[in-house]
């Protein structure tokens, strides 16, 4: 108990977003002088990758704009990662109350999403802890409460079919080997098989070399031989936005887009949802992604580079 003889008061101690503060009679009879409520009461809000995580906070009277830390994917990360990296956004949140923590990850499955629930918790030991599959929060975002088709187009791709409250169906996106269609990685290994089996014009291949400085053993070893050559395959999309005026890599585009769709959307029969977008490449190449959905027969709805604000504007209704 710590004394405070200026006011009589015996006992100060904090609980959640209130303090409460209570002085001794002399029958030491526990008696409240008040109670004052915290109005720095915070929902965090994460969009995690494996690159890089972005946050958001949701606090009325104590603004806090989104930060990023390094990326969180608890199929590759070991628990001591996870609540280093957590560790430095309660830093940065300095004194806030965080009450309730909505983590949207990629990797959040079961059961490996147990290792960023039980990190959160011990480090926002006050809060309400809910963690799920970045792709409910790309659904979440893009749809609301409203039925839809949620796709994610970025290194990598998913699509789901949700009824307004859950993922109902979700075929799977099989990684870059096997599907991911339409994703960076993808239209960076057709690029550049395309570039080393000369189906490109002469002029396009050597704008490439030109550009990477990549011999063919160079592309070789980095598919073959590096952790992750998804990462590698997906670099080479810049030179593909360079150039996406040129026949050709409009082609492969179009292509690509349209296997998406006839891959993955035309398998949930719901031809009448409007089909919605996030991620780096959906909002590079609109264009090219409304005019295979045209030809596929479906209708194009939002497309956001990234969902954070949706899902802050989700969570704050």
């Amino acid at each position: 108990m710590k004394d405070y003889p200026l006011w009589g008061i015996k006992e100060v101690f904090f609980k959640k977003n209130h303090i409460f503060c209570y002085f001794y009679n002399g029958k030491n009879l526990k008696s409240p002088i008040f109670e004052h409520k915290n109005d720095v009461m915070m929902k965090l809000i994460a969009d995690a990758g494996s690159t890089k995580t972005a946050w958001g906070c949701i606090a009325a009277n104590a603004p806090v704009e989104p930060f990023e830390t390094d990326g969180i994917n608890p199929v590759r990360d070991s628990s001591a990662t996870i609540a280093h990296i957590l560790h430095q956004v309660k830093q940065h949140l300095l004194q806030s109350d965080v009450t309730e923590v909505d983590f949207y990850g990629a990797g959040c499955i079961a059961p490996y999403s147990d290792a960023v629930a039980t990190a959160l918790r011990d480090v926002f030991p006050a809060a309400d802890i809910h963690v799920e599959s970045d792709l409910f929060g790309a659904a979440r975002a893009l749809c609301g409460h409203e039925e839809g088709i949620a796709c994610i187009l970025g290194t990598g791709s998913n699509s789901c079919y949700y009824d307004g409250e859950h993922i109902v169906d979700n075929v799977s996106p099989l990684g870059w080997i096997l599907g991911d269609e339409g994703s960076g990685a993808v239209l960076g290994r057709l690029l550049v098989g395309d570039v080393l089996k000369r189906q490109l014009p002469p002029s396009l291949c050597t704008a490439f070399f030109d550009q990477f400085q990549l011999s063919q053993s160079d592309i070789i070893a980095a598919v073959y031989r590096s952790p992750q050559p998804n990462r590698f395959l997906a670099s080479l999309v810049p030179f593909i936005a360079v150039h996406a005026s040129e026949p050709a890599i409009h082609d492969l585009l179009l292509r690509e887009f349209r296997r998406f769709f006839t891959r993955n959307v035309a398998a949930y029969g719901r031809p009448d949802l409007p089909v919605h977008f996030v991620g780096g490449v959906a909002a590079h190449f609109s264009k090219a992604l409304s005019e295979a959905a045209d030809y596929e027969g479906f209708k194009l709805g939002k497309i956001e580079r990234s969902p954070l604000s949706k899902m802050m504007a989700f969570h704050a209704g």
